[in-house]
This record gives C-alpha cells, sequence and structure tokens, in this order.
C-alpha cells in the first residue's frame, strides 16, 4: 500500500513563511508535510493504482482554468478539530471546483468533513499555542495563481514527497 495526497502547493516566499511559523509554534508535522491547499487528504491505495490514478488526475486538471487564490486571516475548526489556519477570500469556489474533479473516479473517498480549503498552520498543539497562531497569523495576507497541483507520497519519515504535477 501507498499513501498518497493530492494538493495545491502555496508558492514562495509564502510556503517558508508558513512552514517557518508551524516550526517556530511547536507543530511537530510543520517539516514533513509541504504547505498546501488539500484536495485529497491523505488516502491508502495498492501501489500498482498509481498510474490510473496519475491518469485520472491529468483528466481532472484539464477541466479547470488557472485561478486565483487570495489567502488572508485565520480561522479556527474547534472544537471539532484543533486546527488552526488561514482562510481564502478568493479562490474558494475554483478550488471545490478541482477538488469535486480529483474526488471521482478512482479518487472517489468520503470526506470526515464536508470540504472547505484552507492552509493549515496549527494543528494538533495546546489551546494556548492554537490561541497564539490564530493572533499571530491573523493580519497574513497574500495572493496567487494556481496554475497547478500536485500528487504527493508520504515517504515515512521523509514525509510527503511530490510523485507528479499536474498543470491545470
Amino acid at each position: 500500500m501507498l499513501t498518497i495526497g493530492v494538493a495545491i502547493a502555496i508558492p514562495e516566499p509564502w510556503a517558508a513563511r508558513l512552514e517557518e511559523y508551524r516550526r517556530a509554534i511547536g507543530d511537530p508535522t510543520a517539516s514533513g508535510v509541504p504547505t498546501h491547499i488539500t484536495l485529497i487528504p491523505p488516502t491508502d491505495l495498492p501501489i500498482r493504482d498509481l498510474d490510473v490514478i496519475e491518469t485520472h488526475l491529468k483528466g481532472a486538471a484539464a477541466e479547470v482554468e488557472p485561478f486565483l487564490v487570495h489567502l488572508r486571516g485565520t480561522g479556527t475548526f474547534r472544537p471539532v478539530s484543533p486546527v488552526v489556519f488561514v482562510g481564502l477570500v478568493e479562490g474558494i469556489s475554483r478550488c471545490e471546483q478541482l477538488a469535486a474533479a480529483v474526488r471521482r473516479g478512482p479518487l472517489a473517498v468520503d470526506l470526515d468533513f464536508p470540504y472547505h480549503p484552507h492552509v493549515t498552520v496549527a494543528h494538533h498543539l495546546g489551546d494556548d499555542d492554537l490561541d497564539r497562531a490564530f493572533e499571530d497569523l491573523s493580519g497574513f495576507d497574500c495572493a496567487f495563481e494556481v496554475k497547478d497541483f500536485h500528487l504527493y507520497v508520504h515517504e515515512g519519515e521523509a514525509g510527503w514527497k511530490v510523485r507528479s504535477t499536474f498543470a491545470l
């Protein structure tokens, strides 16, 4: 079995800034999880299915034109989940369309929660650290064009690594 994920990578310099913040606040997953907007959460599948998945993702990418994402401010999923995130103020519906295209066919996965595009900045930390992240990043603001997304493979201690990139 292989654990995969599909996501939109946050470009530099913002990805490094948010990763550094996660590391500084003590988030243990900061170094192994690239800064991203999830399309498909971690999913286990047989290695033999990888070619079928990549063909499917190429087709999904062809359905969506490049689009703008504007990240601004913070939100949280507490008390349901111990997560603080940077929210999207533009690009939500396009992320939803892309996620829907990706989550069909061989990647038709059930989600534990309704899809809500966001960028996690603190996860599984104590309430004080989550409150701090919520406050510290409340003024975060950046915008970028989404031109592609990635298939990631989890490689144990090395974390998530890009396997393939799919241009929109």
